[in-house]
């Protein structure tokens, strides 16, 4: 949608549903919305208002998007709260990937219920600074598919903005699910008044991916939501040699494990090649990825985050690659992206770093 409510088919000029005069005015004459307008309800939503209100001890909102799903969205915004909480601030990760909940597993919490307190649903914590609320901790199985229509799911995603008692943050991660229809426009609206600092777009070198991901980036401009920059994410196969595997092509055609051999040839002839990363293209680059992208749309590039098994363990594991040793490639690269996004954005000049 465009100018907060106003529908994508309206009529020019169109004064708003929420208008007295939705409906009812000279420019609402044969548009296909006129007569939900004219009986429609008016006024402000009253959620809005709740979500405003507790927002309002929230100091800075971030979405984290993508217009395609696995590009590696979540395992971002998981590895984004693990570096801002290990840096001090108060951070909040909110999931509202109805359909596909994942930061659970991805933050140690699998098999965690709702609770409840007098200031409404209450998070879980990883840490002291670390909150965290996923429509996984309402799924009883979660093999059980969930089946909500559109009506469902903007209901819960308001319920999640509006209900959940979060205290005083310095940052709440909301991690979005993909695409570009009702959950977002829902986020948007609902946080409109909260003053979203902006969203952090992720996407995969291929074209594919970079095709539906430009699409994030056009409704965040539609919707009047910064771009705060966009990742390339799985961008190469990035690790150390001595983790890889190694095989042969025999004379039959089968494939050989020869990794012990291969090592060991290395240790005695080049030890120093052990402590090189081997890195390799996964996906078709030669368009020029995400930068090229971000040069056209006139966004800010943060940078790339290698395609590292030891960052899938971790995720896997609900635990920050930041305390991990053996995440030698996606680490330092995860750090300078976060550490561009918050010299670029400000961020890092208006956040207090008192717990």
């Amino acid at each position: 949608m465009e100018n907060g409510d106003i529908p994508e088919d309206a009529n020019d000029h169109c004064p708003g549903p929420q208008s007295e005069s939705a409906g009812k005015s000279d420019s609402c004459q044969g548009c296909p919305k006129q007569q939900s307008c004219a009986t429609g309800p008016k006024g402000p939503d009253p959620d809005m208002v709740a979500i405003a209100e507790r927002m309002a001890t929230v100091k800075h909102k971030i979405l984290v998007m993508s217009g395609k799903g696995g590009v590696g969205k979540s395992t971002f915004s998981a590895q984004l709260a693990f570096a801002l909480a290990a840096r001090d601030f108060q951070v909040g990760l909110l999931d509202i990937d109805i359909c596909g909940p994942s930061i659970p597993k991805m933050l140690g919490l699998e098999g965690k219920g709702l609770s409840e307190s007098n200031f409404g649903l209450s998070p879980i914590y990883v840490e002291y600074n670390l909150a965290v609320m996923s429509f996984g901790f309402m799924l009883r199985d979660p093999d059980t598919p969930v089946t909500y229509r559109g009506s469902h799911k903007t209901k819960r995603i308001k319920q999640f903005l509006k209900d959940v008692y979060w205290d005083e943050l310095d940052f709440l991660i909301v991690d979005t699910p993909p695409g570009t229809s009702d959950e977002q426009i829902t986020v948007v609206q609902s946080l409109g008044a909260a003053n979203v600092d902006g969203a952090i777009i992720v996407t995969t070198p291929q074209q594919v991916s970079l095709t539906d991901v430009s699409k994030g980036v056009n409704f965040c401009k539609r919707v009047g939501v910064k771009v705060l920059g966009v990742v390339e994410n799985m961008s190469g196969l990035s690790q150390p040699i001595s983790n890889l595997k190694f095989t042969k092509i025999t004379d039959n055609g089968e494939m050989e494990d020869v990794t012990e051999w291969t090592l060991e040839y290395m240790r005695k002839k080049a030890p120093e090649m052990l402590n090189f990363i081997a890195c390799s293209e996964v996906f078709d680059s030669s368009g020029g990825g995400a930068i090229t992208m971000c040069n056209e749309m006139e966004v800010p590039f943060l940078g790339k985050v290698p395609l590292d098994p030891q960052l899938c363990k971790a995720a896997e594991e609900g635990r920050s690659c930041f305390t991990d040793k053996n995440c030698v490639s996606s680490a330092p690269a995860l750090q300078n992206i976060i550490d561009k996004m918050m010299e670029t954005s400000g961020l890092s000049m208006t956040v207090s770093n008192e717990v």
